[in-house]
């Protein structure tokens, strides 16, 4: 067995392949692959070799000449890359928007973030500075007393000083503005790079001009001594500042998608897995299947959702679900991929891998939640495409003015105005306000256990006034049991008991499963068979049982089959009066008894009916119970409206006339039988199990099913759209009034002319604070906060 990645020499070192550290090869974690063994810094680089030990075994790449390490992965140019303001561009590889000239980002999540344009930006940013400094004290020594450089090197030496200087950095440090300007016009969509492009070229070019053939141009250029004045620190320090913006943005970007690698590192990156000899063995979690057996240590995370053969637990599921407290597990219980075990031990069978376990459904729906687009962007979008041509047409009206009416030297200050009008008015705050609220907003969703669908769905639910509430599984815990059997007439509870279970037997309500489960415990699991079974939703089943012909639902069946109810009206009415449901039973034609089931409400409802009420909604609770069950759990809610006696397939109808009544209407439901209602609402919340986030039906689901978490989608919806009108106010304010400043407004009553470089320091200060404004989401309060 060889020791592989050692140097040569005297001391022990040898070199991580993960990051290329040097580390002691005698105290350095250690792992061993192909007969070979690997040293490594830290446990992290370590589960990452272990993890794809090809990767970092492949021969490194050429060096890119940015400083980049060697060892950093290669760009695969077979992952398709999109534009965060316009979600609609997609090319294979990075680049550039072809609409914004922004840089392009991976559409699928990952880990591995690609930072090759901010780095390629930090580096010229760098490289610009260090020599726009001596640039400016070049240009700016005649203003300090007795550091006069123009008269001290002579004019000549003091304008080719200047020009050796700023042209690297105009020409190769603002190389990518002036190719993605190039771009916008070809593409005929005109962008800040379009602005940029222009204001820089224009400072440049006279000052070139003015630098090598001076004579050329007219009296109106030139300064009271004759002299052209030169623009060099101009465009250098606008370049620099630019690149300075778009460092800060891009480091910005890159925090907006921190809540979906925050959810691709919970998911443990091996698994250790057990043979049937049950010997354990170290895998890539990625390379998992469909039944496998896996150990799951204490203090481990769950590498994919899986159910537990043996062992007994309890797991953080708070990363998922979004609550605190620890969830007990034990043989059969079902576990999710990415959370975390306890103190137990656990062997658990893999139930769903890959692209199919919870976390990557949750990974996915939020990336596309992301790049969708809310109808709010439509403002931005229009004012958008005539932006860029009004400030061209503005630019040219103000130096025009200023050439015929300006004070000398005219021309000079003309071309000094057009260029600061160009760079101060930037559109990309104007295009970021929306795309990066969004993104972040539906991030922090994630993070608290409410997944929104789309950036419609979540502008829709600010303006919901009504929320429509189902009341089993949303209000109470979808989980009803057996609390009395009353028989009537001649016969027995337990005869009635036995013949209404074997009935229900073949149901899958939640109400006869209920009545089932208590009948196998105290029958020992032995319930008779039954044939001929029928059901009709929202009434109940019957079914032959031996020669018993049985009914089992509400008052309803048994009036469509003209059996009389009389008599089990007084025990229905009692079992409600409790807030129980009662369970109209018939045999043989004749009214039979009452079978009383109760559904605990969840002990988190009725503070989140509070939060709600005090958050101005409205909430009406729909059920197909019967009245008086309903109203009794309603009241103990402090729920006024109540709906009862509604069948599933009418629920959509209450949503609808609401609508037309003028509300806003929220449906919550679990997702199956109130899909219509869901799919009708202006805004359908689905209360989710952990184990199916994927409800087409719903525009919000909610990992942990309860109202707790409606109450904070509302206020997600809220804080994130208060932030982009925060955004889109600033980025219009900026606008309206950078480019009349720029352009000499203020100079007739205060003498006040704008520089270039402060129009350009503005211009990066305004996207970058747009940014930085989203970016506050991430910590906002979303009451009852889910950590």
């Amino acid at each position: 067995m060889s020791d592989c990645c050692g140097d040569s020499g005297s001391t022990p070192m040898a070199r991580d392949p993960v990051c290329g550290m040097k580390v002691n090869r005698v105290t350095a974690l250690r792992h061993e692959f192909q007969d070979k063994v690997f040293v490594f810094c830290s446990e992290r680089c370590r589960q990452k070799f272990i993890a794809d030990p090809a990767r970092y075994l492949a021969p490194p790449s050429p060096p890119a000449g940015d400083g980049s390490p060697s060892h950093a992965p290669r760009l695969d140019s077979s992952v398709i890359y999109t534009c965060p303001m316009h979600p609609e561009v997609r090319q294979p590889g990075p680049g550039s928007c072809p609409k914004c000239g922004m840089a392009l980002e991976p559409e699928a999540p990952s880990l591995e973030q690609d930072d090759s344009e901010l780095r390629d930006m930090r580096k010229r940013f760098r490289i610009g500075l260090a020599l726009t400094l001596p640039l400016l004290v070049l240009s700016m020594a005649e203003f300090v007393p007795g550091l006069d450089l123009m008269r001290r090197l002579g004019h000549g030496l003091w304008s080719w000083s200047q020009l050796i200087l700023a042209s690297p950095v105009v020409l190769w440090a603002g190389a990518p503005f002036f190719v993605r300007g190039w771009q916008s016009i070809r593409q005929r969509s005109l962008n800040m790079f379009t602005l940029i492009a222009l204001g820089i070229g224009a400072a440049y070019a006279f000052s070139i001009v003015a630098t090598l053939v001076p004579g050329f141009l007219p009296e109106t250029f030139r300064m009271s001594g004759g002299a052209v004045p030169l623009y060099f620190e101009a465009a250098a320090v606008i370049t620099v500042l630019v690149l300075l913006g778009q460092v800060l943005e891009l480091r910005a970007r890159s925090q907006t998608s921190s809540a979906i690698r925050s959810l691709l590192e919970l998911a443990p990156k091996t698994a250790h897995r057990v043979d049937d000899q049950g010997n354990e063995s170290d895998v890539d979690a990625r390379h998992l299947q469909t039944g496998d057996r896996l150990r799951v240590r204490p203090g481990e995370k769950i590498p994919v959702d899986a159910e537990v053969v043996e062992g007994e637990s309890h797991v953080d599921e708070s990363m998922i679900s979004g609550e605190p407290d620890p969830v007990r597990k034990q043989a059969g219980d079902s576990v999710t991929g990415g959370t975390i075990n306890g103190r137990g031990s656990l062997l658990v069978r893999a139930a769903r891998v890959g692209k199919d376990t919870l976390l990557a459904q949750i990974v996915q729906m939020v990336a596309e939640a992301q790049r969708s687009r809310a109808p709010i962007q439509r403002l931005a979008d229009v004012v958008s495409a005539w932006f860029v041509p009004a400030v061209i047409a503005v630019a040219v009206a103000a130096a025009v003015i200023w050439a015929l009416a300006g004070p000398p030297p005219q021309l000079a200050t003309a071309l000094v105005v057009a260029v600061s009008v160009l760079i101060i008015a930037c559109p990309c705050a104007l295009g970021l306000a929306t795309p990066m609220s969004v993104m972040v907003g539906i991030g922090r969703g994630a993070q608290a256990g409410v997944l929104i669908k789309d950036a419609a769905a979540l502008e829709r639910l600010e303006k919901i006034d009504t929320l429509v509430v189902d009341k089993t599984g949303t209000l109470t815990e979808g989980k009803p049991s057996l609390r009395s059997v009353l028989p009537v007439g001649r016969f027995s509870e337990a005869e009635v008991f036995s013949l209404a279970a074997a009935a229900e037997a073949l149901s899958e309500h939640p109400l006869g499963r209920a009545i089932v489960e208590a009948a196998a415990q105290h029958t020992s699991g032995s319930i008779p068979a039954a044939t001929e079974f029928g059901s009709d939703p929202g009434l109940g089943v019957w079914a032959t049982v031996g020669d018993r012909k049985v009914l089992v639902g509400n008052q309803r069946l048994l009036e469509a089959r003209r059996i009389p109810t009389e008599a089990l009206i007084s025990p229905a009415e009692l079992a409600r009066l409790k807030g129980q449901t009662a369970v109209f039973v018939a045999i043989d034609g004749r009214p039979a008894g009452i079978i009383a089931v109760a559904d605990a409400i969840k002990a988190s409802t009725p503070e989140a009916v509070t939060a709600l009420k005090s958050a101005g909604l409205r909430i009406l609770m729909l059920t197909g119970d019967n009245e008086r069950t309903a109203r009794a759990v309603a009241q103990e809610l402090g729920i006024d409206e109540v709906i009862a006696d509604v069948l599933p397939q009418d629920k959509a109808g209450v949503v609808q006339r609401l609508q037309r009544e003028g509300r806003r209407v929220a449906m919550a439901g679990d997702g199956v039988n109130d899909a219509p209602a869901l799919s009708s609402a202006d805004v359908g919340i689905a209360m989710g199990t952990g184990t199916d986030v994927a409800m087409q039906s719903a525009s919000v689901t909610l990992l942990k099913g309860d109202l707790r978490g409606i109450a904070r989608s509302v206020a997600l919806s809220r804080a994130t759209m208060r932030n982009i009108r925060q955004n889109l106010f600033l980025a219009f304010v900026y606008n309206a009034l950078g480019v009349p400043i720029a352009a000499g407004v203020l100079y007739p009553f205060f003498g006040l002319l704008l520089s270039p470089m402060l129009a350009s320091a503005a211009m990066s200060l305004s996207s970058v604070s747009v940014v930085a404004n989203a970016l506050r989401l991430r910590s906002a309060q979303l009451w009852p906060e889910a950590t």
